[in-house]
C-alpha cells in the first residue's frame, strides 16, 4: 500500500506541474546586431564670400544674388557684382563607407553699421556625403547660398555664422 501511495503522490505531482506551466509555450530566435561608428568630426576650411554687391538705379526688387555649392555665381542685371566669390568649405571625418547627414539651416546677415538691418541668407547643401573607403582623411564638401536684394537694402557689410551639423 505504501508503495501505490507513493506512486499515487508522484502522479499528482506531475499533473500538478503540467497544469502549473504554460499550455501553449513557444520559442524564437532573433538576431542581435549593433553597429559600432567612429565619432564624426566636421572643420572649417574655407568661408563663403559673395564679393562686392552694387545697388543698381531705380526701384526694383527680388535680385538674387548667390553662389552655389558647385560654385556657380549669378547676379541679376538690376546689379553689379565685383570681387572675388567662393564657397564655403567644410571636412567631415568619421567611419568610412558610411553616409553623413549635413544640416545648414539659412544664415542671418546682419549690417555690421546697423544690426537692425539683416538679409537672410538660404544655405545650398549637399543634404548627404559619402565617406569612402579609401585611406583619405573625410570628405570636404562646400555649402553654397543666396540673398535676395532691393532698391532699398541698406548698404554696409553684412555677416553671419553657419551653424552647421553633421550625423550620421
Amino acid at each position: 500500500m505504501r508503495g501505490l501511495a507513493t506512486l499515487w503522490l508522484s502522479t499528482v505531482s506531475v499533473v500538478a506541474a503540467v497544469a502549473a506551466g504554460p499550455a501553449h509555450a513557444a520559442t524564437s530566435n532573433v538576431q542581435v546586431n549593433a553597429q559600432v561608428v567612429k565619432p564624426l568630426t566636421v572643420t572649417w576650411l574655407q568661408n563663403l564670400d559673395l564679393g562686392t554687391i552694387a545697388l543698381g538705379t531705380g526701384a526694383f526688387s527680388g535680385a538674387v544674388v548667390g553662389i552655389s555649392r558647385a560654385g556657380v555665381f549669378t547676379c541679376p542685371a538690376a546689379l553689379v557684382c565685383t570681387g572675388p566669390t567662393a564657397v564655403a568649405k567644410y571636412n567631415v571625418t568619421g567611419t568610412n563607407g558610411t553616409t553623413v547627414r549635413i544640416s545648414a539651416p539659412n544664415v542671418t546677415l546682419v549690417n555690421q553699421a546697423d544690426n537692425t538691418q539683416t538679409l537672410i541668407m538660404v544655405v545650398d547643401s549637399p543634404g548627404t556625403v559619402s565617406l569612402p573607403n579609401s585611406g583619405n582623411k573625410g570628405v570636404d564638401f562646400p555649402l553654397g547660398g543666396r540673398i535676395t536684394l532691393s532698391s532699398t537694402t541698406a548698404g554696409g557689410v553684412y555677416k553671419g555664422t553657419f551653424n552647421v551639423t553633421v550625423d550620421y
